[in-house]
């Protein structure tokens, strides 16, 4: 197949999309985008009838046989699994989609929530909700009858709506995050049990390379006496920002210049339901 410059620029963002909903891994991703053209670039094109549908069909099962072996590394995997962050310059490069159900697949929290569909419940639902392909036409992507993708597509839906636009109010989320972090500065104990939920949990992810807890604190009080912990023992050049990652307000954390981990939060009703900490040093290599 024959793939123009403008194509190739046009389509390299679409399959990272596709692919980094999938996986969570930016690694990962731009290898199989990589993969997805060169398989396209061996293939007749007198056979092919629409360039997107097959990278995207290219791109889909490339990602569902990685993440079955993902899946299975995961298994493996040192503490709670977290994806990698999408910083807001790969968002707009890499990401430029700006309808809502676009929006909400990016976040941290939509991200985990993705961890508990099956592989195909998971792809039959992007290319649905999020990339309008027709029923038949993610039918013939991975081979299933279309009645099963229809029925993929209901209970994917089901387990993933908890997550609405409603919780991803970014600007609501920021000043509840802002006075989050300010209750912690003052130490202000009664205002941190109003922004967080009773029973909020913390995922805490150092990939076994860097000190993280290895299972989710669960309750405001335990999470509240983690974080006091982990604040008592930063060091002097420790220091912090609310940024957009993942196209939701974060806490970016750095000592002595370096980045040491970064913090998100999945919000609803005006209060903290979950926290995520990356600290996995693989993961936030990129900045």
């Amino acid at each position: 197949m024959q793939i123009t410059n403008e194509e190739y620029m046009k389509y390299r963002p679409l399959l990272f999309s596709l692919g980094y909903r999938l996986l969570g891994s930016v690694k990962d991703v731009e290898d199989l985008v990589q993969e997805t053209f060169l398989r396209a670039y061996q293939i007749n094109e007198v056979k092919l009838e629409n360039k997107k549908a097959y990278l995207c069909k290219v791109m889909t099962n490339c990602c569902l046989d990685l993440l079955k072996s993902a899946r299975f590394r995961r298994e493996q995997y040192i503490g709670p699994w977290l994806p990698e962050p999408l910083w807001p310059d790969d968002l707009k490069e890499k990401d430029p989609s700006e309808t809502a159900i676009q929006k909400e697949g990016l976040s941290i929290a939509y991200l985990r929530m993705m961890e508990n569909l099956s592989p195909h419940e998971r792809a039959v639902f992007l290319l649905r909700e999020v990339f309008s392909f027709s029923y038949a036409e993610i039918s013939s992507f991975i081979e299933k009858q279309e009645s099963s993708c229809r029925q993929l597509n209901s209970r994917a839906k089901k387990k993933l709506s908890a997550v609405s636009a409603e919780s991803l109010d970014y600007e609501k989320n920021k000043s509840l995050i802002l006075r989050f972090i300010e209750a912690f500065q003052t130490k202000n104990t009664t205002e941190l049990l109003k922004l967080v939920s009773e029973e909020v949990i913390l995922y805490s992810d150092g990939g076994g390379i860097v000190k993280a807890a290895i299972r989710p604190i669960v309750s405001s009080r335990n999470v509240l006496s983690f974080i006091f912990g982990i604040i008592k023992k930063m060091p002097d050049d420790f220091i912090f920002e609310v940024k957009r990652i993942n196209g939701q307000p974060a806490v970016v954390n750095r000592i002595n210049g370096e980045l040491h981990s970064v913090i998100s939060f999945y919000i609803i009703n005006e209060r903290i339901k979950e926290i995520y900490m990356l600290l996995n040093p693989e993961k936030l290599n990129q900045k």
